[in-house]
């Protein structure tokens, strides 16, 4: 991907609008987090309710995509997101205003994260409308990997911000993100009619047993989401970096240092995959790196020290950059009157697979301490990375296959066998 790709990209205006979009919204969102878990802390004093709290801004995400997902699908796509921005402009302000009781932000909290469901499937799903074929997997790049970065400087910015302004203004300034984002997709977004052939009136309850049967009866989309949900294992050293810094004799500066070697590997990997590697070989080597991904955790077994273990955590990091042509395969294989949908599954189901990820990884390290409990972390995922990979092998080659038997039934082929 070159210089040339990124100003293609960005010449397209819509695609412009969209992306800078959602980077406000997350920008917004993040330092709500922050917000919200001071203002939880400060009026209750208790740790339990502030994680609870700020747990509401990501358990939506696990329930939006079936329960929402089908409305990208059945109403015009640049008005829905324009509802979701303008109603959760609505719901933070009123978040924002002094003495509004906790339970009540709680309420807020909740649905103003459920709407980001159907609004980010939404704009994933207007992409490959948006952008031509040949800068698509450019502009998927483009997407995860600034929002890879807003969230690694995202909770940063926010600490500085809430502390400067406090809990409430930083609470309306989120609020006016979201008013922003609606404002910039109703300028720069073309209106396009409802991408579903039923219309509104099909229930979720069918649209989202679709969904489900054509990920599931599609090889090559059952591959891609298998391969994605390996995020389950590869998450895993974020959410046990405390317990193992201790194990080392480290203290909590350490321990946030090697929380961040696996975002940071992350966006170098997303960097040099979209940059380097031809999109034809990125789909190639997008199931080994997906095996691979796990290999370094392996290697904690070894004991290794503090420096050796940001190394490996980075490598994974690294290694799971194969996530952007997977979601940017995925989005393109999907029928568009059925996108919307698909992509809310999906992003359930690897929402719901990394909490996973994270209780299992906690179990093996109270149960084997950290080192071997990591290890045992990365052979499990070794292990769980082979079917989805030998499958998207196969997925492969069955369109390759599909796309012989097609040359040869058409003009050209029909004429050479007469």
């Amino acid at each position: 991907m070159s210089r040339t790709d990124y100003l293609r990209v960005f010449a397209v205006g819509e695609f412009s609008g969209l992306w800078t979009g959602a980077l406000l919204s997350r920008a917004g969102d993040q330092v709500a987090r922050v917000a919200l878990a001071v203002l939880a802390y400060e009026r209750t004093g208790s740790a339990a309710l502030t994680a609870a709290l700020y747990a509401l801004t990501l358990v939506p995400s696990l329930l939006g995509g079936p329960l929402l997902g089908w409305l990208a699908d059945r109403h015009p796509r640049r008005e829905l997101m324009i509802v979701c921005d303008l109603v959760r402009t609505v719901l933070v302000a009123v978040m924002a205003v002094p003495g509004v009781p906790l339970p009540l932000i709680g309420v807020l909290v909740f649905a103003s994260h459920l709407l980001e469901s159907p609004s980010r499937a939404a704009r994933i799903a207007m992409l490959p409308d948006v952008l031509p074929p040949a800068i698509y997997s450019t502009g998927v790049a483009i997407n995860q990997l600034t929002q890879q970065v807003m969230s690694l400087v995202g909770f940063a910015v926010g600490g500085v911000v809430v502390a400067v302004a406090g809990a409430g203004v930083s609470l309306a300034f989120d609020a006016a993100t979201f008013a922003a984002a609606a404002a910039i997709t109703a300028l720069f977004v073309r209106s396009r009619p409802a991408a579903g052939r039923d219309g509104p009136g099909r229930s979720w309850w069918s649209s989202t047993t679709a969904g489900m049967r054509l990920i599931a009866g599609t090889p090559s989309l059952r591959s891609l989401l298998g391969l994605a949900l390996l995020a389950a294992f590869h998450n895993i050293p974020e959410a046990i970096a405390v317990p193992y810094a201790h194990a080392l004799g480290l203290g909590t500066t350490e321990a946030g240092i090697m929380m961040a070697a696996l975002p940071v590997g992350c966006v170098i990997g997303m960097f040099v995959v979209t940059t380097f590697v031809p999109e034809r070989t990125r789909l190639l080597l997008m199931a080994p790196m997906a095996v691979l991904a796990s290999a370094p955790l392996v290697v904690s077994a070894l004991r290794p020290g503090f420096v050796t273990v940001l190394v490996l955590w980075a490598l994974t990091g690294m290694l799971t950059a194969y996530h952007v042509p997977a979601n940017a395969e995925f989005v393109r294989i999907v029928p568009n009157a059925q996108r919307g949908q698909a992509v809310g599954l999906a992003s359930s189901a690897l929402v719901a697979v990394q909490g996973l990820g994270v209780l299992l990884g906690g179990a093996l390290v109270e149960w084997a301490g950290p080192e071997q409990g990591l290890a045992i972390a990365g052979l499990l995922g070794l292990a769980a990375s082979v079917a989805p990979a030998m499958g998207w092998f196969r997925a492969r080659a069955g369109q390759a296959t599909q796309g012989t038997e097609s040359a040869e039934d058409g003009p050209v082929g029909r004429r050479s066998r007469r």
